[in-house]
């Protein structure tokens, strides 16, 4: 049934009853008092939640209820920007662009075409899985704050503390890979313009994407309403150039030039070191860093959700709407890139523009005049993802800031008042991007950890609440509650996220084996050890003094308002089904 949606006003002063008591997720804080955080620099302001004589709309009321939170941001993503977003932090051809060599020189062709495919078809389950934890907690913590609702109070710091740290160092390495994917496709646009006389070298790159950072950082301070403009226009570049790209190297590759079916689907070249049989088929399953760094960050729409309007049904249509489309154009054009390759599979990935086998694919097909064009237009498109990503990693930042999971006193959870955004988290998420970007010093493997990174992070961080939610839906002090978006309570639900659960630990076993031998320093996979050491640290934090001040995802509204707004919305649902029933 297709959820209808009705503009509810609510009067603070009419909802708050002098003994109303607080049931459900947010019992053990019903004794808690909002506390506004004064602050002496008028730039920035902490709007006061509690203010009696403001009204919640729908949008409003439904996060106070659920999270137990009151939006600090004006609403200013509609439908359309809203699915914009979600695309642009995929990326799509830009992030195929920086990842293509993965799965292309260590497993083949087959690799690049069916990891994808498989990737595409199991990373459905855990976008519809997150989608719907999303509807149900529209917040800015994402599912950093669903993990904490879903669990038992006595669990609710601990499991929250992990998935928001895991959450943090995935976005974080997936802002820093994008930013250095950026980097590296505009140094690649300059050796072909210069006739391949110049080449960036290693510091260059890091030179460029440290400036780039700040660019969008700068971009990021802007204000909501120009950043939701701003975003309205990201999947048309995004999509389009993509289809552009795929007609023209079909049409500019000669007929006896194209690769043929059984060696599109069905060719391994391996050449990652791995030998025998076991070792092909780990090469080929190597494919699939490519397919997860792009369709990764499924909740990053959930952390702008505070900003969106009707967000709790807008934010899982956009992901899933997102993890379909990229799914499906980034098979075909993945297809594409392979039938009209040539021969350089097995030619040296340094001696092509900006070390990326897409470009050197298109300048070889285009030429130098048609890769000149349509080039910037990837760049374009990588841009595009940074700053979408930095915006949603921001928003994550304050949430954890929100919840004194930070040692800030809620310095990163301020909103300035010039912009309405989240200016001190913005540049906090820059500095740590400078500071992962120093692995750019070492080598092309320890870039390709940042990407493997992203991907592990962000999904263990997906594992833990869609674990807490099959386990703890029904206890007494969670009462999980499905929103409008919702995948049921039968076998087809718990399909969907056995599914997703069982993915996410093979691909993330996956991503963590080192993908060449023999084994160097300069060559590891350092992904899951800087994810264990981020852990790790931030575990022996927590049991050191964090666990003071750190309680999980916490209430910012009085418990006597939305005990009054839960119990209002009930009588309102029985009043709609009362005029609905049959006479």
């Amino acid at each position: 049934m297709t959820p209808t949606y009705k503009k509810k006003t609510f009067s603070i002063e009419s909802l708050v009853p002098r003994n109303a008591m607080l049931s459900g997720p947010w019992a053990d804080e019903k004794k808690n008092v909002y506390e506004n955080i004064a602050d002496e620099n008028p730039k920035v302001v902490m709007k006061d939640v509690s203010h009696l004589s403001e009204a919640l709309d729908d949008d409003d009321a439904a996060l106070a209820r659920r999270v137990g939170h009151r939006s600090e941001f004006a609403r200013e993503f509609k439908s359309f920007s809203t699915i914009s977003f979600a695309f642009a932090i995929m990326g799509l051809v830009s992030s195929i662009a920086t990842t293509f060599a993965s799965p292309f020189t260590l497993g083949g062709p087959a690799s690049t075409v069916w990891a994808w495919f498989i990737g595409s078809i199991f990373n459905m389950t855990l976008g519809t899985a997150i989608a719907e934890l999303v509807s149900a907690y529209p917040s800015s913590g994402g599912l950093y704050s669903a993990s904490g609702l879903l669990v038992p109070h006595k669990y609710r710091p601990t499991v929250a503390w992990i998935t928001g740290w895991l959450n943090l160092t995935g976005q974080i390495a997936g802002i820093a890979g994008s930013e250095w994917g950026l980097a590296q496709m505009i140094y690649a646009w300059a050796h072909v313009i210069s006739d391949r006389k110049f080449s960036a070298s290693r510091n260059a790159t890091v030179g460029l994407y440290y400036a780039l950072l700040f660019i969008h950082g700068l971009i990021n301070s802007l204000d909501s309403k120009t950043l939701a403009r701003l975003t309205s226009g990201y999947v048309v570049v995004n999509i389009g150039i993509t289809f552009v790209i795929i007609i023209t190297l079909l049409a500019t590759t000669p007929l006896h030039d194209m690769h043929g079916p059984s060696y599109t689907f069905g060719t391994i070249i391996n050449q990652s070191g791995w030998q025998g049989q076991g070792g092909t088929a780990l090469s080929f399953l190597f494919g699939l860093l490519s397919v997860q760094f792009v369709m990764t960050d499924y909740d990053a729409t959930a952390h702008i959700s505070e900003e969106v309007h009707r967000a709790s049904i807008a934010a899982p249509v956009a992901i899933t709407v997102a993890v379909a489309g990229t799914g499906i154009i980034g098979w075909l054009l993945n297809i594409v890139l392979v039938i009209t390759s040539g021969n350089i599979v097995h030619q040296n990935v340094d001696d092509m523009p900006g070390g990326l086998p897409m470009a050197q694919i298109m300048v070889d097909r285009m030429g130098k005049v048609g890769f000149l064009v349509v080039w910037p237009f990837v760049c374009l498109v990588a841009f595009f993802v940074v700053t979408t990503a930095t915006q949603a990693n921001a928003r994550s930042f304050y949430a954890f800031s929100r919840d004194h999971g930070l040692p800030d006193f809620g310095f990163f959870a301020k909103v300035w008042k010039r912009t309405g955004t989240t200016v001190n988290a913005v540049w906090l998420v820059i500095f740590l991007c400078i500071l992962l970007g120093l692995l750019g010093f070492i080598s092309q493997a320890a870039i390709n950890a940042i990407f493997a990174l992203a991907a592990l992070g962000m999904d263990v961080s997906y594992l833990i609440p869609i674990v807490c939610r099959q386990i703890f839906q029904d206890h007494p002090e969670v009462k999980f509650e499905p929103g409008p978006f919702t995948l049921g309570r039968g076998w087809f639900g718990r399909l969907i996220n056995i599914t997703a659960i069982l993915w996410t630990i093979f691909e993330c076993t996956i991503l963590s084996i080192p993908q060449t031998l023999p084994l160097k320093a300069t060559e590891f996979n350092y992904s899951w050890v800087i994810m264990v050491g981020v852990l790790i640290l931030s575990l022996i934090w927590y049991v050191a003094h964090a666990h003071r001040h750190y309680h999980g995802p916490r209430s910012t509204m009085p418990p006597e308002l939305l005990s009054s707004l839960e119990s209002t919305n009930e009588k309102q649902e029985k009043q709609d089904a009362s005029s609905h029933a049959p006479e």
